[in-house]
C-alpha cells in the first residue's frame, strides 16, 4: 500500500511539473560542452525531470544490488 501511495505522489508531482512546463512557451538556450541548443521550457522541464528520475532509479537499483550482495557474503561467511 505504501508503494502505491509513493508512486501516486510521484505521478502527481510529475503531472504538476509538466503542466508548469506546458504553460511556458519561452525559449531557453542550453550550452553544452561542445554544442548549444534552444528548446522550450516545457521540453527542458521534461528532459531534466526524466533524467533525474532515471538517475535516481539507477542509483536505487545499484544500491539494492550492493546491499543484497553484502548480505549474501555475510551469510556465506557465517556458514563456513
Amino acid at each position: 500500500m505504501r508503494l502505491y501511495l509513493i508512486l501516486f505522489f510521484i505521478l502527481i508531482l510529475l503531472a504538476i511539473a509538466f503542466v508548469f512546463g506546458s504553460h511556458n512557451d519561452q525559449l531557453l538556450t542550453l550550452n553544452y560542452l561542445i554544442a548549444r541548443t534552444e528548446i522550450t521550457v516545457a521540453a527542458a522541464v521534461s528532459l531534466f525531470i526524466g533524467l533525474g528520475f532515471f538517475l535516481g532509479l539507477l542509483v536505487t537499483i545499484l544500491w539494492r544490488i550492493v546491499r543484497k550482495s553484502k548480505k549474501v557474503l555475510r551469510k556465506n561467511k557465517l556458514q563456513e
